[in-house]
């Protein structure tokens, strides 16, 4: 639907926003952990055009404190940037420079001189401790006795697996723009979860949630990357207040690598074992993660790679290590890509020493139920999707032959596999349907169109079930004065909000025919199977409730990944030339924008696996490319022919809608399917992300 206006340029994204009398903001940031000694600001003052530099001389306590939102509030960082002289991490805001156009403000904020008494730092993973001694509401999970079913093994595979800092870099920067009027202030802001962003903004503030509206309709791209209130919004929001005119924020694609949050890098020990037959007799997957030293995320993925395949001895550990950094966040997949990485790779290297075809050793240890919890799988359509993509790649013995033995001129070939699941999720969802006089609908919720067809989506299935052209559908998303809604991602915008539509429509017609009403409306909040009594409580103050079957079930979506790549014999240049993912995600809605998800989520994985990643100053803890032009993603010339393949998945159990989510899915797997085609390749094992020509000398 908004895909014209999108492709001729014509499509208002909020940074995009110029608002009357805007004076714009710029950042100052500190290069380096420490205690803040003094600002240097008087030519930057002096300079025309310049309003104010504010520093937490002026500010201070004006910015509350907000947990953060997996500690049930709101922000993505509890720091508070201008609130004292401590420095925790480098990039961490120190000052905020405020002139008549963002020029002006942006070569002021580079002539501002920051002393630091400089501290060293630990900007790397290495210690950790148990995620159990940090929250005690986690509890390692296992079962059996991993001891004897390694005792009992003809063959055992112990690894670690590595994987590194990866930021989000959507195109859209992180821009805000703050206007007040009286006592009501208006946002906007590209975001994810508005109404998270107004409630939590409006508490940092001290000031009624109902004062706050939150403007993002049209989002370029967030990818994780803009789920939770971030502290430079308060910022602009307090320097509109003191200049009594609005302030706009457009950080750099650099100052954006420490707003935002990121992929936190991980460390995985993976103990594999097996029989002569290839049935896992052991699992063991000790998983590390680094988070900041002021906040305890943490994003465990140890349930999935312990209930992938069957396996009677199971032992899964989740630790938590501190860096002076700032706190990471939920990206695409946030366990699964890194934890299934390493999993996905280890079967790899069972398959490869057993002398096991790894699509048959996958197959022979399929199940129906996790073997930890005992819960059964609505659907279980792992192996359909290996057969699907196994036929369509044309995996045969040629695929499966000694490594380094095959060629095509000055190139080694190789081909890899592996397997995708992701859990499926389910969040309350508000929206408001009407009908107009003139035989128009209207669908409307705070929810946000991120660039995946949720609008036309929501048109679509409005139009078709109450008989209308779709052209007649209205849809308006991405503004607090909407019905609430919960946050876009996990692949669970569709999930929930086509159930709360469905039943929205029953409710629409009822009201068409016990009323004499030519434009009745009604407005609904649908709460999932397993939601709290507390659900749509917390829905309408900016918090979602994010649910899983319950009942002794687990849903998910499957997926299978096929690759071939080509490494250069000589220089060791990495080149993928084939990809093929079979996807079973529930039942698919729009067939077009979901083939766009899986074959982009191919994309990135393939980036994940060669290309992407934060390098990071040892001395400094800084990000040194902080850049398109250095963080590598994925171009044309990198990317080969791709092919998804949607795997029918008729699951009546997951929802009312039949819907799993497929947003997520085709990222996973990606990356340990290229490791394994480069060892096909090569005959060299690689057990780091992302895989580089040195790693292949």
């Amino acid at each position: 639907m908004e895909g014209p206006l999108k492709v001729t340029g014509q499509a208002r994204y909020e940074s995009d926003v110029a608002l009357p009398n805007m004076a714009h903001a710029a950042l100052v940031r500190a290069p380096t952990i420490g205690t803040l000694q003094r600002i240097k600001a008087k030519v930057a003052l002096a300079t025309p055009g310049v309003l104010a530099v504010l520093t937490h001389v002026e500010l201070g306590d004006a910015v509350a404190e907000v947990k953060h939102a997996m500690a049930g509030g709101y922000a993505n960082s509890t720091w508070r940037p201008l609130a004292s002289t401590r420095i925790a991490y480098p990039g961490q805001i120190v000052a905020l420079v405020l002139a008549e156009t963002a020029e002006t403000a942006t070569a002021a904020a580079a002539g501002v001189q920051v002393e630091i008494v400089a501290e060293p730092g630990t900007f790397r993973l290495a210690d950790d401790q148990p995620l159990g001694d940090i929250k005690s509401e986690h509890k390692n999970a296992g079962i059996g006795d991993v001891a004897a079913g390694l005792a009992a093994a003809a063959v055992t595979i112990e690894a670690r697996y590595e994987t590194p800092v990866q930021h989000h870099n959507p195109l859209e920067l992180f821009a805000t723009s703050c206007a007040w009027e009286g006592d009501h202030l208006t946002v906007h802001e590209p975001s994810r979860f508005v109404c998270g962003l107004q409630h939590g903004l409006a508490a940092q503030l001290g000031m009624p949630s109902d004062k706050v509206r939150v403007l993002s309709r049209l989002v370029g791209g967030h990818f994780g990357s803009r789920l939770d209130l971030s502290q430079h919004t308060a910022l602009a929001a307090l320097a509109a207040r003191r200049l009594k005119r609005p302030v706009q924020l457009v950080p750099s694609r650099a100052e954006g690598f420490t707003i935002a949050t990121h992929r936190p890098e991980t460390r995985h020990d993976i103990t594999l074992a097996a029989g002569a037959d290839g049935r896992l007799t052991a699992l063991r997957h000790v998983a590390s993660v680094a988070t900041s030293r002021f906040d305890d995320f943490a994003m465990p993925g140890t349930d999935v790679t312990g209930g992938l395949y069957a396996c009677a001895n199971v032992e899964l550990e989740e630790r938590l290590g501190r860096v002076d950094r700032n706190t990471p966040g939920p990206m695409r997949a946030p366990p699964e890509v890194p934890y299934l990485f390493a999993l996905e790779s280890a079967m790899d290297e069972l398959a490869a020493a057993l002398k096991l075809d790894p699509v048959e050793l996958r197959r022979r240890n399929d199940t129906a139920h996790d073997p930890v919890t005992g819960h059964r799988f609505t659907t279980r359509p792992l192996m359909r999707c290996f057969d699907a993509a196994a036929a369509r790649f044309g995996w045969g013995e040629e695929e499966r032959a000694a490594p380094g033995s095959r060629r095509d001129g000055a190139w080694l070939v190789g081909a890899g596999c592996a397997a995708a699941m992701r859990p499926t999720k389910i969040a309350p969802a508000s929206l408001r349907l009407s009908l107009t006089a003139d035989g128009g609908a209207i669908v409307e919720t705070a929810h946000h169109e991120i660039g995946t067809g949720i609008t036309t989506l929501l048109a679509g299935r409005m139009a078709e079930a109450l008989g209308v052209p779709v052209e007649r559908v209205t849809v308006r998303l991405g503004d607090t004065d909407l019905p609430p809604a919960g946050l876009s991602g996990g692949s669970m915008t569709t999930t929930s909000l086509i159930n709360a539509l469905d039943q929205a429509i029953v409710e629409l017609r009822e009201r068409q025919s016990g009323r004499n009403d030519p434009a009745p409306s009604v407005t609904v909040t649908h709460l999932p199977e397993g939601s709290g009594p507390d659900a749509a409580a917390k829905l309408a103050t900016g918090h979602t409730q994010i649910s899983q079957l319950g009942g002794g079930w687990i849903a998910a979506a499957f997926g299978a990944q096929f690759v071939e790549v080509h490494v250069h014999a000589l220089t060791r240049e990495v080149r993928v030339s084939r990809m093929v993912g079979a996807f079973a995600g529930g039942r698919i809605l729009n067939p077009l924008t979901a083939l766009s998800q899986l074959t982009g989520g191919m994309v990135w994985g393939l980036g994940s696996a060669l290309l992407e990643a934060t390098e990071i100053d040892p001395a400094t803890g800084r990000y040194v490319n902080a850049n398109l032009a250095d963080y590598l993603v994925a171009t044309h010339a990198d990317v080969p022919d791709i092919e998804a393949i949607m795997v029918a998945d008729d699951d009546e159990q997951v929802n009312p809608a039949g819907v799993k989510g497929i947003g997520e899915i085709a990222i996973i797997g990606v990356n340990a399917a290229i490791a394994n085609a480069v060892f096909a390749a090569t005959g060299r094992r690689i057990r780091r992300l992302p895989i580089r020509i040195e790693d292949l000398l």
